[in-house]
């Protein structure tokens, strides 16, 4: 997964991140808050969702597509072209 301490770090941040949104949307849920506020709750934790299948499936491609975790080489222009896909996709 992560290649450097910093970076896993800044992953399980996201995650208790998003595990604090999932806990508001209950809260949400059990206080009968309106409809629009519950949703308002939910996209934000898909988005937050998103971004880190991202963060995830970029550091994926990067480290074990293009055996830069080996050298030094710069990431290939096909890698990059599949970033910006997935990038674009998880929108």
């Amino acid at each position: 997964m992560s290649h450097l301490p910093k970076d896993k770090q800044k992953l399980v941040a996201r995650i208790r991140r998003i595990r604090g949104q999932v806990d508001a949307i209950e809260r949400s849920l059990s206080a009968n808050d309106d409809c629009a506020d519950v949703l308002m709750l939910l996209a934000n934790v898909r988005g937050g969702i998103n971004s880190l299948m991202a963060e995830v499936l970029e550091d994926h491609i990067r480290h074990h597509m293009t055996g830069s975790e080996k050298s030094e080489v710069p990431v290939t222009e096909l890698a990059e072209d599949l970033i910006d896909l997935v990038r674009a996709y998880l929108k």
